[in-house]
């Protein structure tokens, strides 16, 4: 289904990192999200709102998520290991309470009235601890080699097999040319269905059963222009509306 073009686009909320920053004469505390995302939500047909980690209250989350069509998991960090029960890894770092509330709190908050969900690298680890499961803190350690993060910003370029009947080879196809960026990875995922591998076997796509749109995705559609997912999502949201 085609999103509608009378005024009534989808609104789609896209978490933001919130970080030290700098632009023109200013160097301080901001809020922000690659543009890449917002450009895929307004090539999909979406309209793009950007939610900052201001308020991890149940209640912020609810009053946000009632005005929203869709949902955005952005990458970022990674997730608190205690989160998931675990002691840091050695490479593990730069969690921000603020963000993992936040998330948290907004995909309570969806699943309780059936808002269309996409998580992104982060977004979809989180999703995944979120339903009780856990993560592999460095994914070198298990697959032998930094291929899904060959380090600093480059992006490890992976092809990517889909389940057969899953939301993501719908939109995506047997295969996916991906671009990761993740050195951590989802080891267990309740509640979820894996839906795509990379050729080491690490679990790249997850999805809930049912009806709803509900998916998770380790690689990077914004950053390949890859807009099945996106287009997807807003479909959905369309759908839902």
């Amino acid at each position: 289904m085609s999103p509608p073009s009378d005024g009534t686009r989808p609104l789609v909320g896209l978490t933001t990192y919130r970080e030290e920053a700098a632009w023109g004469v200013w160097r301080q505390r901001a809020d922000l999200l690659h543009a890449e995302y917002a450009d895929a939500i307004v090539a999909a047909g979406g309209v793009p709102v950007l939610l900052p980690p201001a308020s991890g209250s149940d209640i912020s989350a609810r009053s946000v998520v009632a005005r929203l069509d869709a949902l955005v998991i952005s990458g970022g960090a990674d997730v608190d290991p205690e989160r998931y029960g675990e002691e840091p890894h050695d490479r593990t770092s730069n969690w921000r309470e603020d963000r993992d509330a936040w998330e948290m709190a907004l995909l309570t908050a969806a699943a309780e009235v059936g808002l269309p969900v996409l998580g992104v690298c982060r977004g979809m680890q989180l999703m995944a601890v979120a339903a009780g499961g856990s993560l592999d803190q460095h994914t070198p350690d298990v697959v032998g080699h930094d291929e899904h993060s060959p380090g600093d910003d480059a992006f490890g370029r992976l092809t990517v097999r889909t389940l057969p009947g899953s939301r993501v080879a719908a939109a995506e196809g047997d295969t996916v040319g991906a671009q990761c960026h993740h050195h951590q990875s989802v080891r267990e995922h309740p509640g979820f269905v894996a839906t795509a591998w990379s050729p080491d076997e690490i679990v790249e796509a997850m999805e809930a059963p049912g009806d709803r749109f509900c998916v998770g995705v380790q690689w990077h559609p914004e950053m390949g222009r890859d807009q099945a997912l996106f287009s997807a999502l807003v479909a959905a949201a369309a759908a839902r509306r």
